[in-house]
């Protein structure tokens, strides 16, 4: 007997991505795993009812989000253990991106659950898409820490960030962000600023950071965004070794930056000896002692 196509398995956990606005961006292979899983998981009951509502699908719903996690993660574990299935999906986009689905996919792999994707809309891919900078070499950055100290570290750090940076933000949030990037990456550096993706109002600006700042003083901004700021290579930027700002990072987190980029663990060493001024084998001995 001939298998069925995208036959839904028992014991399996689903991470189905939802519509991040227009609801016929659903795929028909998603309308068939929410329709036939035991139960579906939901970082919001009350959204994700509606959501299957206008999908006509009828299914338990459980509630699982960044303040009950641990439990519900280890709830929703036991019952695909014992043979249920179970969808996994987020308000909108893809689960386990920038979402607390990703404590529950590792908890999985540490259980030895099988986990399947379908895939579909995301936010972060489709601005960048629109964003008009370069896509070939990227980095996803998510919403920045809203910790003043831990945030202007961390764009300290991505001033130099040679690929293109995407990045989360509400539109409570948006001046200040514009307001720390100017700060930080100075005016001329180029920036789109995606709204409302796949909805009725989508707004792509593509400008300067200096001038989405100035736009933002006489505009409330709107909706959700996601940014996508120019690299620092395309941008011409570069710094001299007294404002490199990985001299502020420990030695772990200097090297652990470069691995972060795609270097060998060895190569980042290499790299961030260099930027300390000291050899290889010194920066590699003061690691070890501290650890």
């Amino acid at each position: 007997m001939e298998k069925e196509k995208n036959r839904v398995e028992k014991a399996t956990l689903y991470l189905v991505a939802t519509p991040i606005g227009n609801l016929a961006d659903i795929s028909e292979r998603a309308v068939k795993v929410l329709s036939e899983v035991d139960f579906v998981a939901a970082e919001d009951t009350r959204n994700s009812m509606k959501l299957l509502s206008c999908l006509g699908i009828k299914k338990e719903l459980v509630s699982y989000h960044e303040h009950n996690k641990k439990g519900a993660g280890e709830k929703i574990l036991a019952r695909v253990t014992s043979g249920e299935s179970c969808a996994l999906i987020t308000d909108a986009g893809m689960p386990a991106i920038s979402d607390p689905g990703e404590d529950i996919v590792r908890l999985a792999a540490d259980m030895g659950v099988r986990v399947s994707v379908i895939p579909g809309a995301c936010a972060a891919v489709s601005a960048l898409s629109l964003s008009a900078l370069a896509t070939g070499r990227f980095c996803f950055e998510g919403f920045i820490s809203p910790q003043k100290a831990e945030r202007t570290k961390r764009l300290a750090v991505l001033k130099y960030e040679e690929r293109t940076m995407i990045i989360y933000e509400a539109p409570h949030k948006l001046k200040a962000t514009l307001s720390d990037l100017l700060s930080t990456f100075g005016e001329g550096r180029k920036i789109a600023l995606c709204r409302e993706l796949t909805k009725l109002n989508e707004e792509v600006q593509r400008c300067t950071i200096g001038e989405a700042v100035s736009y933002y003083e006489k505009n409330e901004p709107r909706g959700e965004y996601v940014l996508i700021v120019e690299g620092a290579a395309e941008a011409g930027v570069s710094y001299d070794d007294e404002n490199n700002p990985l001299l502020s990072l420990s030695p772990e987190e200097h090297i652990a930056h470069y691995e972060a980029l795609g270097l060998s663990r060895m190569d980042a060493i290499k790299r961030a000896a260099k930027d300390r001024g000291m050899s290889k084998s010194e920066l590699y001995g003061m690691v070890n002692r501290n650890n």
